[in-house]
């Protein structure tokens, strides 16, 4: 499985508008409903299930990076989207610093041996050093998914 295999590239959000972290996880949960990734009469209700993994746990893993999450039944296949943002969000990280980069990941309800795959393909990427910084200074969609891609000829 590669990242942008799940990387749904027209729901790539180069600028955030969210400045906190439900505001965020909404903006990029409405990006990949707009991509038909789910019924949008599900919208509220999956992004309901983000924020109550959130207060389980922030998905804030440090470095700049949040990789919310979420499994529901509405969801038709596997997604993921990337959200940047050059302010910075406090997502309540585990190292307290401002969170630049988000990966939204929504997987169908019924496989979590896949969407923990998936988990585990995003965060080898993010462990780079390289990749979140130059995730950070990409000011663009295009530029975001050429590093996805770049990412996974390293891999």
């Amino acid at each position: 499985m590669k990242l942008a295999d799940l990387v749904v590239t027209e729901a790539v959000v180069p600028e955030l508008e969210a400045t906190d972290r439900t505001g965020v996880i909404r903006e990029l949960v409405r990006s990949l409903a707009n991509r038909g990734v789910f019924d949008p009469a599900d919208e509220e209700k999956i992004v309901e299930n983000a924020i109550s993994r959130e207060r389980q746990g922030s998905t804030g893993f440090g470095k700049g990076v949040a990789v919310p999450h979420v499994k529901h039944e509405s969801v038709k296949r596997m997604a993921a989207t990337v959200g940047r943002s050059s302010r910075g969000v406090d997502f309540a990280a585990l190292d307290r610093a401002p969170v630049y980069t988000v990966f939204l990941l929504l997987s169908p309800g019924k496989d979590p041996e896949a969407h923990l795959a998936a988990m585990e393909r995003i965060f080898r990427h993010l462990q780079r050093d390289n990749f979140r910084r130059f995730l950070r200074q990409a000011d663009s969609k295009e530029a975001i998914v050429d590093l996805i891609n770049e990412a996974d000829e390293m891999a």
